[in-house]
């Protein structure tokens, strides 16, 4: 009997140390959490483009098959001849293979009774042909596209029904360009840092946490907000690249 009333108490004493300890630990850390400064540097980049593809397609119709082919054939020697004309060697013309669609169209078929129905009618074959053109690092052919888009009208003005596409213009090395910009936004975010903490009359720790944000690509002095997936402009020839980092150091 006397063991057990000693036992009582020692068993409770343990208990409170237990406790006392799990408590404090929990408090330890959570001031260690918040004994932290987080802060978002930005990484920014104007750069021009040095790729560009651009495309158009040109169609032909007929009602057979056969002379669709043959128009649209025909348009194609002469779709050639004119970017020849303006310079551009035969490696450089890329054309795609012909596609064909059957047309048709809807005629409206009055009956008895004031009664209307429609129709779908065969309205013939049309050949469609692609011609695009892409130059990488090359300046002077990515100049000799760009100026002969404001001259497809010729095409239109001899009769060949000829669909210009819009330009697209992309970055050959985004890889080291996303790296500068990464070390970029990390310096920054150091600096932010370390002015806060001075200010703050504090003294700056280890670096606990890094995570990177989204890469953008918007138009050079585009107004755009970030989005959340990121955004890569292509249409653009003059771009600004940027991105975010986020550290987070523990103040000593």
């Amino acid at each position: 009997m006397k063991s057990d009333s000693l036992l009582k108490p020692i068993i409770i004493g343990l208990a409170i140390i237990i406790t006392a300890l799990i408590l404090g630990n929990a408090f330890k850390n959570r001031n260690a959490k918040q004994d932290t400064i987080s802060v978002i540097g930005l990484g920014t980049k104007d750069f021009v483009s040095d790729e560009i593809y651009w495309s158009g397609n040109f169609a032909a119709k007929a009602m057979d098959a056969k002379d669709a082919y043959n128009l649209i054939t025909a348009d194609k020697a002469k779709v050639k001849q004119f970017f020849l004309s303006k310079g551009f060697k035969e490696t450089e013309i890329i054309f795609s293979g012909v596609n064909f669609d059957k047309s048709y169209r809807t005629v409206t078929i009055e009956g008895e009774n004031n009664s209307t129905k429609s129709e779908s009618i065969f309205d013939g074959y049309t050949a469609t042909q692609t011609i695009s053109f892409s130059s990488k690092k090359n300046p002077e052919l990515m100049k000799k596209i760009e100026t002969v888009i404001d001259q497809t009208a010729e095409l239109i003005n001899s009769g060949i029904q000829f669909n210009p596409n819009q330009v697209q213009y992309t970055f050959s090395d985004l890889p080291s360009l996303k790296h500068d910009l990464i070390e970029k936004a990390t310096q920054d975010a150091k600096e932010r840092a370390q002015k806060i903490v001075k200010t703050g009359k504090g003294d700056m720790g280890k670096l606990k946490d890094a995570s990177m944000g989204v890469f953008q690509i918007t138009g050079k002095g585009s107004v755009e907000e970030d989005s959340y997936g990121g955004t890569n402009d292509t249409y653009s020839k003059d771009k600004t690249a940027r991105i975010t980092v986020r550290l987070a150091y523990i103040l000593d």
